[in-house]
């Protein structure tokens, strides 16, 4: 099967969507039964073909993300003569296509429900790609139930909505106390020393991190060497989480190494006395499940697709309490039965998730996509 993937919007250092494209693009090229051509950015071919080294390379979209999204919408189907399906992993699709038949992924619908969140330059973009995709594309896939419910709630979508959870890579994402010493050696190479609650994300308004930072405030006292780290960039909103942290109380205690790279997450999972992800809303949430992959005790948020993955291996609190989350962290903190059933549960929990069961669920996608067509 002839597979275009469109990975023009993953950036240089991916994080949530991006990680997830990055890896099918792995998966998928490194399958028979695909043939796999990449679309990218002119400047960004060279990167593609060092994670997807069989695949073919189409460099023909600007870089500049208004230009990037606008040639994109204009790409015709006489371009891509003996494709199979398209496939854009990131809410879109080109507007003007007829074939071959598309399956796009719609992570989550918070440009309907929570514009607030975005740039308002990419809220009335994108609710227009999703309404366009759910109506022209003879696939959806969501990673969650959740966003799967919420999409044929808002837009009512003539394709078939698929949910493909994630995967994880259970190579870097695993409990080893054979490493200790490596991973702690990695850790102080960005300052970063345990005792320590961690949070890995993009600074940005959805994940809540300013009720993070008060609730360590509230458990800060009772644990003069802990420490608090937010590994990630800045993301729109994230003067936010900089007031939040001036006004704590406990600014030098609160650790921001910035984008952490490859090697570095996997240690700041293994060695945090726990990981914090108080996210509002995610349309999966692949943080959690790397946390849980690698035994680490885990407090996300209740009624998310977070609480769906993580189920009963990790503690869950209601969006935006920090009296609870602060609780949850003490727990973790401070009691040894609790801590232990979590590093325990959390592996089993994620081992059912693998890139390679992820994306032999994408090929059934793929196959559908095409047979709808064959069979209109």
């Amino acid at each position: 099967m002839r597979v275009l993937l469109d990975v023009s919007a993953v950036p240089e250092r991916p994080v949530g969507a991006g990680v997830y494209t990055v890896n099918l693009a792995k998966a998928l090229d490194e399958r028979s039964d695909i043939d796999l051509t990449l679309l990218t950015r002119r400047a960004d071919a060279s990167r593609w073909s060092t994670i997807a080294p069989a695949a073919r390379l189409d460099a023909r979209l600007p870089a500049v993300r208004p230009l990037r999204l606008a040639a994109e919408q204009m790409v015709r189907a006489a371009d891509e003569d003996g494709l199979d399906v398209w496939h854009g992993p990131h809410y879109t699709m080109p507007w003007f296509r007829s074939s071959p038949p598309a399956v796009v992924t719609v992570h989550d619908l918070t440009f309907f429900d929570h514009p607030e969140w975005h740039e308002r330059s990419k809220v009335a973009f994108f609710r227009r790609a999703i309404r366009a995709s759910a109506e022209r594309a003879q696939v959806v896939v969501t990673p969650s139930e959740t966003t799967a419910r919420r999409l044929r709630d808002l837009v009512h979508p003539s394709a078939d909505v698929v949910t493909i959870p994630h995967g994880v890579d259970h190579d870097r994402f695993h409990p080893d106390p054979a490493v200790e010493d490596a991973d702690l050696e990695v850790l102080r190479g960005i300052g970063v020393h345990p005792p320590f609650v961690a949070f890995a994300g993009t600074l940005e308004p959805r994940k809540d991190v300013p009720t993070l930072v008060d609730a360590f405030a509230r458990i800060a006292p009772g644990h003069p060497d802990l420490r608090l780290v937010l590994a990630g960039g800045d993301g729109w909103g994230a003067n936010a989480v900089r007031r939040a942290v001036g006004s704590s109380g406990f600014t030098t205690r609160i650790v921001r190494p910035g984008y952490v790279d490859d090697a570095v997450l996997p240690a700041l999972y293994r060695r945090a006395a726990a990981v914090a992800y108080p996210s509002l809303e995610e349309g999966f949430g692949l943080p959690v499940l790397e946390a849980l992959a690698c035994g680490a005790p885990t407090v996300t948020t209740r009624g998310t697709s977070m609480a769906d993955v993580a189920g009963d291996a990790a503690l869950l609190v209601d969006r935006g309490a920090t009296d609870r989350l602060a609780a949850a962290l003490e727990t973790c903190l401070t009691d040894r039965g609790t801590e232990q059933a979590l590093r325990e549960r959390g592996p089993h929990v994620a081992a059912a998730h693998t890139w390679a069961v992820s994306t032999a669920a994408h090929v059934e996608a793929y196959s559908a996509a095409a047979a709808r067509v064959g069979s209109a």
